[in-house]
């Protein structure tokens, strides 16, 4: 309440902040939810609800990470930052005022002067050899989120290390007498922010390019596009027509930025809601591929034309048929590398073993989060290596074939699925047909998601308590399957049924629970959403056989959590 009071009683940069606070006057439940902690800075940077408070995402939290992050740099020789920002409400105003603060601090800033995709800022951070990088987005979540990530010199989200450092950093100051600002056209006068130039956009696609392979273009592949009303359409559009992918339409209702994202309040490509309208069109058009980026541009979504039924794939099989696609696909065209890598996560399917398997691929589980796919990358590229890195993959819609980025790429993944789509048409078939081939060689992984939803402070000592109660009362079952072993990422403990082991990867507040007959259950709270996520895989002999397993953990989830 004395934050709050103290907010009141300033004359704020945003009448949009003022209005909300006198909005909420009285109303304690409201400024309690605004006020009652700061928000969380962590290695994927702030994340919150746009509007006033400490526990929100506004002009001053924005300076205040800002300010932090130039503490950082300064004490470690940095000199420049590069900045992209989405199609979200306020995200250019955020972008401007990290820029002014950093010119304030003497620290150059390179900006981009319209939206952009992540993955271009990622490249940005590279290609003009900055010491880190902030990309104002909020990826997938609904419009009134926004975001701050933060990257390092590498391209990479920041480290473990470094956001502690830069949380340390912002702990020691006020968030309104501690952070210098400077007026941004003045920074520009200055020649302390600069517009990063087209040539840095041309040279991204020309290296998204390098990542093609299908020699020839796919000319005869008919696709629905949706950018859902994000960052993609430029970028998409433009690798489509650099492979010959000529007949494009894009859906008009979602085609260019709108943060309000009207015809879709949740803009994830992972959820059907937000595709309709791409679905609708399809059903006039029929095209081969229905394709979605998100808003960010950094996961690809697609429904494949299925006998007229527009088929929506998951996040795992498209990642499964791309990993078999490029390894396939490099070993006829004679250069798939010696000791090829391929990464993915602990909560995506474990079909990519038989795959990797097949192709004498290595293949590297990380945690969740496609910083730890780029430190993969990373690590071979200090070797001199890095040439061995073929594919990364997420379940949660995020792919990437080179290390010219070091985050999730969905351009790099819309020219990838449209080749794939182009070569299985050759051959008499769809994406669908090709996964169902796949299943058949290596056997029926199924694999599914469920959110619980805990918003507010009490939702924080909610999501909490279910966390140390399965910690403190692990089950010897789950739907009737055995727990023949476990992995806290969090203690760094792994048990396999007759000792526990050391896990080797950063803590993590994940739970794993190994079930008989190749079944997996895994609990993780979300780092960037209130919600808890339950990551269920069966394996069956048959799909109905593995569906009757997902149907039966999904059942006994809520007895689990205690809900």
């Amino acid at each position: 309440m004395t934050e709050y009071e103290r907010w009141l009683g300033m004359e704020l940069d945003d009448p949009d902040l003022t209005e909300e606070l006198n909005r909420i006057q009285g109303n304690s439940e409201e400024i309690n939810d605004r006020f009652y902690r700061n928000l969380e800075f962590g290695t994927g940077g702030l994340r919150g609800v746009i509007g006033a408070g400490t526990n929100r995402m506004n002009v001053y939290t924005v300076r205040k990470a800002t300010q932090g992050l130039a503490n950082y740099l300064k004490k470690h020789g940095g000199k420049s930052v590069a900045i992209a920002y989405d199609s979200r409400i306020k995200s250019d105003v955020f972008a401007k005022q990290s820029a002014a603060v950093l010119a304030a601090n003497g620290i150059q800033a390179h900006i981009y002067p319209w939206l952009s995709p992540t993955p271009t800022l990622s490249y940005a951070v590279r290609y003009l050899k900055c010491d880190a990088g902030i990309c104002i987005t909020a990826s997938h979540n609904p419009a009134k989120y926004n975001g701050y990530k933060a990257y390092g010199s590498d391209g990479c989200q920041i480290t473990l290390e470094m956001a502690d450092e830069v949380l340390s950093e912002i702990n020691h100051l006020d968030i309104f007498h501690d952070v210098k600002k400077m007026d941004f056209d003045e920074g520009v006068k200055q020649g302390l922010i600069n517009p990063i130039e087209d040539k840095v956009i041309d040279s991204f696609l020309d290296e998204v390019m390098k990542q093609s392979v299908l020699q020839g273009d796919c000319t005869g592949l008919k696709v629905v596009y949706t950018p859902l009303n994000g960052t993609g359409r430029v970028c998409v559009t433009r690798i489509l027509d650099r492979i010959g992918v000529k007949d494009v339409t894009v859906v008009p209702e979602q085609e260019f930025p709108d943060g309000n994202f009207p015809t879709c309040p949740f803009p994830n490509p992972e959820i059907k809601e937000a595709l309709q309208k791409g679905l609708d069109l399809c059903a006039k058009l029929q095209p081969d591929l229905l394709l979605a980026t998100d808003p960010d541009c950094d996961r690809c979504g697609i429904a494949v034309n299925q006998n007229g039924e527009f088929v929506l794939m998951s996040g795992n099989e498209v990642g499964v048929l791309l990993l078999d696609f490029i390894a396939r696909s490099r070993i006829q065209r004679g250069d798939l590398p010696k000791n090829p890598v391929a990464v993915s996560t602990i909560v995506s399917t474990d079909m990519t073993e038989p795959v990797a398997k097949e192709y004498g691929i290595q293949l590297v589980k990380v945690l969740t989060g496609f910083k730890y796919i780029g430190d993969q990358i990373a690590l071979l590229e200090e070797k001199g290596e890095e040439d061995r890195y073929i594919f990364g993959f997420e379940e949660s819609y995020g792919y990437l074939s080179g290390g010219y980025v070091r985050d999730k790429d969905a351009v790099d993944a819309s020219m990838l699925i449209c080749q794939m789509a182009y070569d299985y048409k050759q051959k008499g078939m769809t994406l669908v047909d090709a996964m169902k081939a796949l299943y058949e060689k290596h056997g029926y992984y199924r694999n599914d998601l469920m959110n619980f939803g805990f918003e507010g402070e009490d939702g924080m000592i909610k999501m909490n308590s279910i966390m140390d109660s399965l910690r403190k009362n692990a089950p010897a079952a789950i739907a009737g399957f055995k727990v023949i072993g476990w992995s806290d990422y969090d203690t760094s403990r792994r048990y396999d049924g007759s000792e526990e082991r050391e896990i080797t990867l950063p803590k993590s507040n994940v739970l794993e629970y190994r079930l008989e007959n190749g079944n997996k259950l895994i609990v993780r709270p979300s780092g960037t959403e209130p919600k808890i996520k339950i990551y269920l895989s069966g394996k069956g002999a048959t799909q109905e056989a593995s569906e009757k397993i997902i149907e039966a953990l999904r059942a006994d989830v809520p007895q689990l959590l205690g809900i």
